[in-house]
């Protein structure tokens, strides 16, 4: 386990775990907390051994949003080119998973935005209160919620800024798993786990295809596309999950 006291960072396997640790602010983000989490990012990104990330919360809460006690002294959780919790703007090369407990509230629902995939517990809860402060989701909601699912949920979401249940987030396509209560992390794991088994090149490039191709029109996608992928087909990698493949084996990935 390293990391800072308000942000721990644990190694599983090839998984690192990143767990907000502020359950006394309900894990709201301080600038610390928002720079010890774009430091762990960076270390998910630059180490070779870790192939996923988790992003949970301590106590029973995955994230409230700002501490505003803290944006009253000036300390913005805000990084400049990387936004809220340092991942906002600029998400992780490889995968992130939020494991949600309790509320994933304001910056919080935009941190778990920021993730590609989300396992919440059933009494989990989801929401953008900013215009009930008279404010705007500027953190990523506003922005790419209607991104993610439909035009009218999402202004709903976004208009009223009343919370919904992991439920009907998990119908609207927010969340990929639910668990019982306490069990988000667990559930994260799992699915960590099963990206984990794959290829690691093929990983990164098949999620930098899929976020890019939003800007892409259709004529240009399969050129882009292809540069991407075109590394992968030529790897060590893709030839070790061929013979692999052939010789009923698991693979030896060597991410080369």
């Amino acid at each position: 386990m390293t990391g800072t006291d308000s942000v721990l960072v644990e190694r599983r396997d090839r998984i690192q775990v990143i767990t907000i640790n502020r359950p006394e602010a309900r894990n709201a983000l301080d600038g610390a907390t928002s720079r010890a989490i774009a430091a762990a990012v960076d270390e998910l990104d630059g180490d070779d051994e870790l192939r996923v990330g988790v992003l949970t919360g301590a106590g029973g809460t995955f994230c409230s949003g700002m501490d505003l006690k803290a944006f009253l002294r000036g300390d913005s959780p805000g990084i400049p080119g990387r936004g809220f919790g340092g991942i906002t703007e600029t998400p992780p090369r490889k995968p992130m998973i939020a494991a949600v407990e309790g509320w994933a509230l304001a910056g919080g629902f935009e941190l778990m935005l920021a993730c590609d995939l989300a396992v919440a517990a059933e009494a989990s809860r989801f929401g953008v209160p900013e215009v009930k402060r008279g404010l705007v989701a500027g953190g990523g909601a506003a922005f790419l919620l209607a991104r993610r699912i439909p035009l009218a949920p999402a202004l709903e979401f976004l208009l009223t800024g009343e919370p919904v249940t992991a439920r009907r987030a998990y119908d609207l396509g927010l969340v990929n798993r639910i668990t019982v209560d306490g069990g988000a992390l667990d559930g994260a794991m799992e699915l960590a786990a099963a990206i984990a088994a794959n290829g690691p090149l093929a990983v990164a490039a098949t999620k930098q295809i899929a976020v890019a191709q939003a800007d892409w029109t259709l004529a240009e996608g399969w050129e882009r596309q292809r540069e991407i992928y075109a590394p992968v087909f030529a790897s060590e990698d893709a030839r070790e999950g061929a013979a692999a493949f052939a010789e009923r084996r698991p693979a030896v990935w060597k991410g080369r």
